[in-house]
């Protein structure tokens, strides 16, 4: 397979120095809150935010379906939350991606059935060894950025696009129904 270089120049500019943390799982929308602890029919329909301030820290998520995935749009570190990403991977496939790019910190989860395969991250690095299944993937990813950017920078857009089929744009995101609300704080553990 031969990658090419996503364009996020509208992550990396709008959201330059926002937390985002977008989560993609293979089930339903209705099935990924429940499994969050939400109520569906507490949810909202609502745009993507043109504005990242618009849904700071702490508040609502938005999903959104996308073929057989479900993408979670998470103004905070939910994304990087073991716990709770191998809770919502039990049955299926989750793949998570979180960046504050103004602090140089990003994150990438791949987890399948409440296990997780492939982390990366923050300040260290590899958390984890390179799946047999990504050796070639992060091989044409090395190739693509051969100075080793963050994660945000493309890098993770490639990994979820070779994992999920996915290719996230602002076009896709921005034309895709979300639907917007709170779900409750995840104990700590």
């Amino acid at each position: 397979m031969t990658m090419q270089p996503p364009d996020i120049t509208w992550l990396c500019g709008e959201y330059a120095e926002e937390l985002y943390s977008f989560i993609y799982v293979r089930a339903t929308p209705e099935q990924v809150i429940a499994r969050l602890g939400g109520r569906w029919e507490d949810f909202t329909p609502g745009p993507f935010p043109d504005d990242p301030d618009y849904y700071s820290h702490a508040g609502p998520l938005g999903v959104a379906s996308i073929g057989d995935w479900t993408f979670v749009f998470d103004p905070d570190w939910l994304g990087t939350r073991e716990d709770v990403i191998t809770r919502l991977s039990e049955g299926t496939r989750l793949v998570s991606q979180a960046a504050l790019a103004i602090k140089c910190l990003d994150y990438f989860y791949w987890c399948e059935d409440g296990e997780i395969r492939c982390a990366w991250g923050g300040d260290e690095g590899y958390l984890t060894e390179i799946p047999a299944e990504l050796v070639d993937t992060m091989a044409e990813i090395d190739r693509l950025y051969p100075s080793g950017p963050r994660l945000y920078k493309g890098p993770a857009f490639l990994l979820v696009e070779h994992l999920t089929g996915i290719r996230v744009t602002e076009q896709l995101l921005k034309s895709s129904t979300f639907m917007w609300g709170v779900v409750p704080e995840p104990a700590t553990s």
